[in-house]
């Protein structure tokens, strides 16, 4: 009521005087209205700039003055204190520093010190507005006028420190600590960790974080979010993807920001395929995605020239509600002037030719200026819809506009003529160019791509290589995938060694691709071969890659190399996933096609049991497909203890057996009694609730039929 009085008093016009803004000080000081203590002195500090009469340090000092004389000791220290600590932050808090330093040191005239709190308050603040040297003055100040620092002082100036680059500093504070008495937080690690990873000295910052968790230290999840940032600024994107799986058999949950700079790393190198992959992880946990991810999607694609898959990723991040902010719209804006957010390219992705013409005519009537962009497009829409004589002449026309056709006008006729069915104008037209860059080179090349002309681009690629030269790599990518769909193995394999000699670092997604054609080709010498590549460039293959390798040797019974690279890949942090298990088993139980020779229920040596102890170590499940696996091969093989076992298992876990489960039984029963045994069997376990479909009793009556037709 007195706060409310006074209020009302000061908007009638009543000037209060020092003695009533004292009063009204000390009865919120004493009452700890926080706030309204705040809106008061916010208000006397801004009077100092309104009222020139007002003297705002005559002021505090008549207030400080009127606190000692009408109080007693314990009082006057007290009310001091509060006066002072909310005198500060309300200065902080409007961004005064100067002053609120000020006021700080004003205080040993009094002979009292502002509370732990309000000093790690300036200080932080003053960090956090890039303050830097000044936050390190005060924290060594109030040192020395006998200020005992509490671990959060500590904390944030281990983080001003590591902010300003000196990190030796940093690492003294630790030992203040120690001599202190204080044990540090786990915020304190992680500012020291995220000031030496800012200072590109990541693997040091994680080599200090696994010390320190290996002593039991209490280490959050910002710790290691500061380390994956680390390695994504280093673009040491394999490492830093490994962390995230530590965090994860540590029992730790990866949040968003871990998620985050995992996503903005892989997009920054341009594997967006990664960085999809990544985000539907993190969403498939029930982590949200956010702005700056969508952002870096975006801009990915968009510096990929992938600008159609910009405005279909956009719209389908709108559909899942994420908030975009302005920099998602400019990067979406930009994508649509390109491909598709103009009247006239929309009408031209629609194959609507005609509205296309009619809007570019209605500009032209109306006297909107004609640029280059719209001109450009409107020439690709042409080209694409097969009208290939009006887009030249649009070329002539443009020049009537003192419009000069740039190589994004030739790039854009090149491949939308080719796109158009129009190969052979666009050969022509391409041969026309008096000054061809590389950048109409890769047009050409990616145009023969689109068109299906995959030995024409080839040729063409290599001319320009015999020259020493390289067009852009999503031309050379677009070959290759050319190249792998046709499965032409010696023209990927030279692709790949020219590309190399060029000096392109191998791209992991790309050469997975070709190391599954040549797995597909069997050509097992060829896929090692670039595997071997990735390794040497430093570029640590996935899972994925590893278990196409692994499962182009199993198909031609090489199954030693493919447990060598089963090895290999645990060697280098990289955890084996259900498909790569499932490979290894299921090429193993065919390597030894008799009970005897498979010893799976006596031994736990062989490489059956490996992997299955190995699946059981990583806590992975199998599906419907591995026990498939399992169950047919150990039938075959005359184990039906083991294959009966497994069935129930499956039961049990509550997957519901499908037909290739129980075909994969029919077919190992070799005569009419096995498949009698086969079928009584399954009778005795359908009883648990596993009912048949109509195609699975279908398929049992065909093989019953066969059987008995043998017999």
């Amino acid at each position: 009521m007195a706060f409310s009085f006074f209020k009302t008093m000061k908007d009638r016009g009543f000037q209060h005087d020092v003695d009533s803004y004292a009063a009204m000080i000390r009865i919120l000081c004493d009452s700890g209205l926080h706030r309204c203590l705040h809106s008061v002195l916010v208000d006397i500090i801004k009077c100092d700039g309104r009222d020139n009469n007002f003297d705002l340090s005559y002021f505090l000092d008549s207030l400080t003055v009127i606190f000692i004389d009408n109080t007693n000791t314990n009082q006057q220290f007290s009310v001091l204190v509060k006066f002072y600590d909310a005198l500060i932050k309300s200065y902080v808090t409007i961004g005064m520093f100067d002053e609120a330093v000020d006021a700080l040191f004003q205080t040993q005239r009094h002979g009292i010190l502002p509370h732990i709190f309000t000093c790690n308050f300036l200080i932080n603040r003053l960090i956090g507005h890039q303050k830097l040297d000044m936050a390190i003055s005060v924290y060594k100040q109030l040192k020395r006028l006998g200020l005992r620092p509490n671990s959060y002082t500590y904390s944030i100036v281990i983080k001003g420190l590591c902010r300003r680059g000196t990190l030796d500093e940093a690492l003294d504070v630790f030992e203040e600590m120690d001599k202190a008495g204080v044990t540090p937080s786990p915020f304190a690690y992680a500012a020291y960790i995220e000031g030496l990873c800012a200072n590109h000295r990541s693997d040091i910052g994680y080599q200090i974080l696994k010390t320190w968790i290996a002593t039991n230290f209490c280490i959050d999840v910002y710790a290691f979010t500061a380390v994956i940032r680390g390695f994504c600024n280093e673009m040491k994107l394999d490492v830093a993807e490994n962390i995230l799986l530590d965090m994860e058999n540590m029992g730790l949950v990866p949040d968003m920001h871990c998620y985050s700079a995992l996503i903005c790393g892989f997009c920054k190198s341009g594997d967006f395929v990664k960085a999809l992959t990544i985000h539907n992880d993190m969403l498939s946990k029930g982590i949200k995605t956010n702005c700056e991810v969508v952002s870096s999607i975006l801009h990915c694609f968009c510096r990929l020239g992938m600008h159609s898959e910009v405005v279909d990723w956009f719209n389908e991040f709108k559909e899942l509600g994420v908030f975009l902010d302005e920099a998602s719209y400019n990067i979406v804006i930009d994508a649509f002037c390109r491909v598709g957010g103009t009247p006239i390219d929309v009408f031209g992705q629609q194959g609507n030719l005609v509205g296309a013409l009619k809007v570019f005519e209605e500009m032209k009537e109306r006297g909107f200026r004609l640029d280059i962009v719209t001109c450009n497009i409107h020439a690709a829409v042409l080209c694409r819809q097969g009208c290939a004589r009006e887009a030249l002449d649009l070329l002539d026309y443009m020049e009537t506009l003192n419009l000069k056709p740039n190589t994004v006008t030739y790039n854009l006729i090149i491949e939308n003529l080719c796109i158009g069915g129009n190969v052979k104008v666009a050969k022509e037209f391409f041969k026309s160019l008096k000054d061809k860059s590389l950048d109409n080179y890769a047009a050409m090349i990616s145009g023969y791509c689109q068109s299906n002309h995959t030995a024409e681009a080839y040729e063409l690629f290599h001319e320009v290589a015999r020259q020493g030269l390289l067009v852009k790599k999503s031309s050379c990518y677009k070959l290759l995938k050319n190249l792998c769909n046709e499965a032409n193995i010696d023209a990927i394999f030279m692709l790949i060694k020219t590309l190399v000699d060029l000096g392109v670092e191998p791209d992991k997604f790309v050469f997975s691709q070709v190391i599954a054609t040549f797995c597909r080709a069997g050509d097992m010498e060829k896929a090692q071969f670039i595997f071997n590549m990735l390794l040497e460039s430093g570029s640590v293959p996935d899972v994925i890659t590893y278990t196409i390798l692994m499962h182009g040797y199993c198909k031609l019974r090489r199954v030693p190399e493919a447990f060598n690279l089963f090895h290999d890949m645990k060697r280098r942090g990289i955890k084996p996933d259900l498909i790569s298990c499932t490979v290894l088993l299921d090429s193993q139980l065919k390597t030894f096609p008799k009970k005897t020779e498979l010893g799976f229920s006596g031994s736990e040596h062989n490489d059956v049991s490996i992997i299955s102890g190995e699946m059981k170590r990583l806590k992975i499940r199998p599906d419907v497909i591995c026990y498939t696996v399992l169950i047919g091969n150990l039938w075959k093989a005359g184990c039906y203890q083991d294959a009966a076992g497994f069935y129930d298992e499956m039961i049990e876990s509550g997957l519901k057996p499908d037909v290739v489960t129980y075909l994969a039984l029919l077919s190992r029963s070799c005569n009419v009694e096995e498949l009698h045994r086969t079928l009584h069997d399954l009778g005795r376990r359908s009883s648990k609730g596993v009912l048949f479909s109509k195609s699975t009793i279908s398929a049992l009556r065909g093989r019953i039929s066969k059987s008995m037709k043998a017999k």
